[in-house]
């Protein structure tokens, strides 16, 4: 009520698909529970604030869909089908926002991301985790044989694309951002060494 902002982007979430699997329940708190608390919040300010210029953001993955295979990308189209607790809370958390939006009529807007990488990133995360063993001279940690395709969007790239779809983007569509950069995470750890 304070601010009155005309957009709320929901950035919030537990993203460690790793810790997911030892810790689901507080993916579901947070991802789930968490977005269905904002979307709570936003509706009584859209409805209370009248504010026709109000629109909801939520950022989400491309874990959603699952994972990529040996070719191809991820797009709108891509049917739904989360492989961990973490894919399965944002994928929850997906559909409570557009369940808002169709039942309530909130203003919302959802983006698909894939991996980003960039300066600050958390340590866990494989890029600043290879690079800091890299440096440390410790083992390098990959799962299975590193055979797992994942797409890698630069954080700028992605900030510019939010920007884009705060902009341009529909009340009730999903857009996929991508960095059109699948590669094996092997070979991620091979370029980085």
């Amino acid at each position: 009520k304070k601010y009155k902002p005309d957009i709320l982007i929901h950035f919030a979430a537990e993203s460690h698909v790793d810790r997911s699997i030892d810790q689901p329940l507080d993916f579901v708190q947070t991802n789930v529970v968490g977005t269905v608390t904002i979307l709570e919040a936003a509706l009584i300010y859209w409805n209370q604030s009248q504010n026709k210029k109000f629109k909801l953001l939520h950022i989400s993955t491309d874990e959603v869909f699952g994972s990529l295979g040996n070719d191809g990308l991820f797009t709108e189209q891509t049917p739904y089908n989360p492989n961990s607790p973490y894919s399965a809370s944002k994928a929850s958390s997906d559909h409570f926002v557009r369940a808002w939006c169709k039942t309530y009529g909130l203003p919302s807007i959802i983006t698909n991301c894939s991996n980003n990488y960039g300066p600050y990133q958390f340590p866990e995360k494989l890029i600043p985790l290879i690079i800091a063993n890299c440096i440390d001279e410790k083992a390098l940690p990959i799962y299975g044989e590193g055979l797992n395709i994942r797409d890698w969007l630069f954080v700028n790239d992605h900030c510019d694309a939010i920007m884009t779809v705060i902009k341009k983007g529909r009340i009730g569509e999903t857009y996929n951002i991508g960095g059109n950069n699948e590669i094996r995470n092997i070979d991620i750890v091979n370029k980085i060494c």
